[in-house]
């Protein structure tokens, strides 16, 4: 089964120089729980922060998904 439509909320965990660690979690939550994956750090538009969110979404009309980052409030 393929997904055509999803939103991950993702949680920086760390990063280095090269590389960024995400927790995901889907929205709405699911049986599965949060999964981690290793991102370059060119794949996130924004600087990576300790805690910060990261979303990845995919709409049925979309061929691939996108990264965006929430916004900073401060």
């Amino acid at each position: 089964m393929i997904l055509n439509s999803f939103v991950l909320i993702g949680t920086i965990l760390s990063y280095d120089a090269v590389f960024t660690t995400v927790e995901f979690n889907t929205n709405p939550a699911t049986n599965g729980g949060p999964s981690i994956a290793v991102l370059p750090n060119a794949a996130i538009p924004c600087e990576s922060k300790v805690g910060k969110k990261i979303y990845v979404v995919k709409d049925e009309n979309m061929d691939q998904p996108t990264i965006t980052c929430e916004i900073d409030t401060q």
